[in-house]
């Protein structure tokens, strides 16, 4: 699908995602520094990737990790430097929100270190009893 907002526009097409330019921006970024570039193309595949565009530039991204039934975790979401300020990732992550395969979902999750305000614009919150979540991080494992 195509959405369109001139001079921007989103597509959920894989084919479309310009690979180089989201491993750069995630192999410097706090939640996925060093990651290789055969995982980012993996985790494309094995995602619903939405590709922000000004003209034929790739300026931004994010990718949503789903069953497409009852769950999706929403990643890797960015809008390159100078692009930012034209509330382009409100823009991405509502998309993303409002996308036909991702409706009736029963959960959807995130994380973020910095991003809280804008997220919680569009209906997400913190976890209401985190005592029920439990994780399994390896933040080295690029490293090795």
């Amino acid at each position: 699908m195509i959405w369109e907002r001139p001079p921007y526009r989103i597509s959920d097409d894989p084919e479309l995602v310009d690979v180089t330019v989201v491993h750069e921006f995630l192999v410097g970024s706090y939640w996925a520094r060093g990651i290789p570039m055969e995982t980012v193309v993996r985790g494309i595949a094995h995602s619903i990737p939405f590709s922000v565009f000004l003209g034929d530039r790739q300026v931004g991204f994010a990718r949503v990790v789903t069953d497409r039934a009852t769950f999706a975790y929403l990643a890797d979401v960015f809008v390159v430097e100078d692009q930012r300020g034209r509330r382009l990732a409100a823009w991405l992550v509502a998309t993303v929100l409002a996308h036909p395969e991702l409706q009736g979902l029963r959960r959807w999750l995130l994380v973020t270190r910095d991003a809280h305000r804008l997220y919680q614009k569009l209906g997400f919150d913190a976890v209401a009893d985190p005592s029920m979540f439990l994780t399994r991080h390896d933040p080295d494992v690029y490293a090795r």
